[in-house]
């Protein structure tokens, strides 16, 4: 970790609490919309030289980039909607993580369990929170938003077992952080590239029936996420990769996030939200309207 990371003290771990309603990543981590910054932080955190190396050795992106999609999806919904299940689900990714490890082409040794690496990954969600809801909120977040989102990152860090030493205190930390780690740390990553490449062609597996009616859609819907995963990457991680952006990018991202950002409420929570948090954000007003009615029961 260079200097501007988060020092390493030896700090205790206060307890992790199971994310409830009220808070911001109950109503915003569940959107579908939330994914849209998605595959920018996959690249971010690919673009990291252990995990990137662990990824490309072992990962099942390659063959089953669905599968694996949908596994990551509901890991990350269970993070916030699974009530006590979240804190399993922390033990059970750092179980499943620890025999993970890999050599790079220059013969150096990564674990996927490494301390740096590991909060990595968590972190970049604090940097896709901000830069989601800076192109496709109906309203950026404000000064008080952005704390109440990063504290609960803190909290969401300690459910996924992030050490205590390596998670920033404060904004501002955070930001030193991120930028000395995209500055001084992350690679221009074969993997990294390979993710934006594949986006717009067809995954292996599918049926060769589907294929003429499918590649127009994956194409398409492709093209349009890749644009937006190199548009929310950092400037200096755009530079790393040697990808292009202009001002006029700029602006069409900015207007195809307007549209994104004022249509999503407008739609049907079960069109808004996955499978997961739908159904935990029902299980959350049923159980809130039992209680009412035991409170005003007769007694």
């Amino acid at each position: 970790m260079t200097e501007n990371a988060p020092a390493a003290r030896a700090v205790a771990r206060p307890e992790p609490v199971p994310f409830e309603p009220g808070s911001i990543l109950w109503d915003t981590m569940g959107l579908y919309t939330s994914a849209i910054a998605g595959n920018s932080v996959f690249i971010l955190q690919t673009m990291h030289p252990a995990i990137g190396t662990v990824v490309d050795r072992l990962s099942s992106f390659r063959r089953d980039p669905l599968g694996r999609a949908a596994r990551s999806f509901a890991s990350v919904q269970t993070w916030v909607y699974g009530g006590r299940t979240a804190i399993e689900e922390g033990r059970r990714l750092r179980e499943m993580h620890k025999p993970l490890s890999a050599v790079d082409e220059g013969g150096r040794s990564h674990h996927a369990l490494s301390a740096e690496p590991w909060a990595w990954v968590h972190l970049t969600g604090f940097y896709a929170a901000v830069t989601a809801s800076k192109y496709f909120a109906p309203e950026p977040m404000g000064a008080d938003e952005q704390q109440q989102v990063f504290d609960e990152f803190l909290n969401l860090g300690r459910i996924l077992q992030v050490p205590e030493r390596m998670m920033p205190k404060t904004i501002d930390e955070y930001w030193a952080y991120f930028d000395d780690m995209v500055e001084n740390t992350l690679v221009p990553h074969k993997v990294a590239l390979e993710v934006l490449d594949r986006m717009d062609k067809l995954p292996p597996g599918m049926p060769a029936a589907l294929r003429p009616v499918a590649a127009p859609l994956v194409a398409a819907t492709g093209r349009l996420g890749r644009f937006i995963s190199v548009g929310t990457l950092p400037p200096a991680a755009r530079d790393k990769l040697g990808l292009a952006w202009s001002k006029a990018d700029e602006r069409r991202l900015r207007a195809v996030g307007q549209v994104i950002g004022r249509s999503t409420p407008l739609l049907p929570e079960r069109v808004r939200y996955m499978p997961i948090a739908y159904r935990a954000r029902q299980a959350a007003r049923a159980q809130e309207r039992l209680r009412e009615v035991l409170d005003t029961r007769p007694l």
